[in-house]
């Protein structure tokens, strides 16, 4: 059987993204993972071409539009994708001859079955090709920024202009992993100094580059991997992979050894993993979620990082359990949101939400905190957080539970906003109870 090409599997994610079977780094991460023996060139024109084309989408169908006599909507899917992805080459892939990717176009067109539309498709990439210089786009941050207008007009309205287009030039471009020390700091500074010198000296022989976060200890900014579960240092459990914006809002968290910790939809784990590194031995960090998927991928966290005082539990954060009533010291929620603060990692969101999809979400995560409030013990604090940029799942979520629940008061409440190439949008309410 002959081996597929970059663009043929570039295609099939795309297919199954845009059709909403997917979400498009778990595509990526199960295709670079099954061809894993290729050279590293080629695994890189699969991803810059998948995240590329999501991206700029709107954009690229906007070129695509003044070109073709069919309208984008309107073409057939697969010949749709594989538009983008020639437009995409054509415009920012300076590496490869333009006439090569409409070539290359027009070849995966007749393999995929559609030999009658490959004039249809050589045509309009011939005519983008010869007219690159001389294409007119609309003056539109929707266009420009690949942005569902509706959301920019949102953004635009809380934040202004040019707010708005600061956080959408935010979502592009490379962002370096961040990750955090899997196990409990020592007491002694220098231990301390001595155990991330230890592990920036592992990575660095495994090829790997690493750079300390000033801001925050044991958190280090990684460069240079092909692949994480290829890593020693990863499958030994020396590290976990979090978002640098997760990690400043739980730093926030006055943390005690010997705390009771409750995290209420946790998958896969990394704030659970961030506490019970801080809670010590006498402490328990007890992490759950929805499906028996989800807390494996939590199960797999805590075995790989040798955490004791940390399980994970199969439960449904809106249904009491009465064991857990007024037990808590914290009482994590990071509750199911739209999504809109991590598009540098899920880049389709932007075009699968609604406003509609936005106010039932702001309403089933009322549904869970009624239920968390609960389980706070008095002088207990509940953490309310989401990765996304919408008033109604944040701001006004978080004024409903103050006043709902007069026995909980504001200790600190923010929304972190990405910065370029750095890391997600997310908003978090640290609120405890008397």
């Amino acid at each position: 059987m002959k081996e597929p090409t970059a663009r043929e599997l570039s295609l099939d994610i795309l297919l199954s993204v845009t059709n909403g079977q997917v979400y498009s780094h778990i595509a990526l991460r199960d295709v670079l993972d099954k061809y894993a023996y290729f050279e590293k060139g080629k695994r890189s024109l699969i991803k810059r071409l998948v995240e590329g084309v999501l991206e700029n989408m709107l954009l690229l169908d906007e070129i695509i539009g003044q070109f073709s006599s069919v309208p984008v909507k309107k073409q057939k899917v697969v010949i749709r994708n594989l538009l983008r992805m020639a437009v995409y080459e054509i415009f920012y892939m300076d590496g490869i001859p333009a006439h090569a990717s409409v070539n290359e176009a027009v070849k995966l067109a007749e393999r995929r079955g559609f030999r009658n539309l490959k004039g249809f498709v050589n045509g309009v990439l011939r005519s983008i090709e010869r007219n690159r210089e001389n294409v007119q786009l609309p003056d539109s941050l929707s266009i420009r920024y690949s942005m569902p207008e509706w959301i920019v007009d949102r953004w635009t309205e809380a934040y202004g202009k040019a707010k708005t287009e600061e956080l959408l030039q935010s979502f592009f471009g490379g962002r370096p992993l961040t990750v955090h020390l899997a196990k409990q700091l020592p007491d002694d500074p220098a231990s301390q100094a001595s155990r991330a010198e230890a592990a920036v000296a592992a990575w660095k022989a495994e090829g790997v580059r690493a750079t300390p976060v000033e801001t925050l200890s044991d958190a280090f900014f990684l460069s240079g991997i092909e692949r994480l579960p290829a890593m020693q240092t990863f499958r030994d459990g020396l590290f976990f992979v979090q978002d640098l914006s997760s990690m400043k809002a739980l730093s926030e968290i006055p943390i005690q050894p010997g705390m009771q910790v409750l995290d209420l939809c946790g998958a896969p784990g990394g704030k659970s993993l961030f506490l019970a590194g801080r809670i010590g031995d006498e402490g328990s960090a007890t992490c759950r979620d929805l499906t028996d998927a989800k807390v494996s991928m939590i199960r797999e966290n805590v075995e790989r990082c040798h955490l004791l005082n940390m399980h994970a539990e199969i439960s449904d954060a809106r249904i009491f359990d009465p064991a857990w009533e007024s037990r808590a010291d914290l009482v994590i929620a990071d509750l199911p949101c739209s999504g809109l603060g991590v598009l540098s990692r899920k880049p389709e969101i932007r075009y699968r939400i609604t406003p509609q999809d936005i106010t039932a979400l702001a309403a089933l995560q009322r549904e869970i905190l009624s239920v968390a409030v609960r389980y706070v013990k008095p002088g207990g604090m509940l953490f309310y957080s989401t990765c996304t940029i919408t008033r109604e799942e944040n701001e006004d979520n978080a004024s409903w539970l103050l006043s709902t629940f007069p026995a909980f008061t504001r200790l600190k409440e923010q929304q972190l906003f990405p910065e370029a190439g750095l890391q997600d949008a997310f908003y978090y309410l640290l609120a405890q109870r008397r």
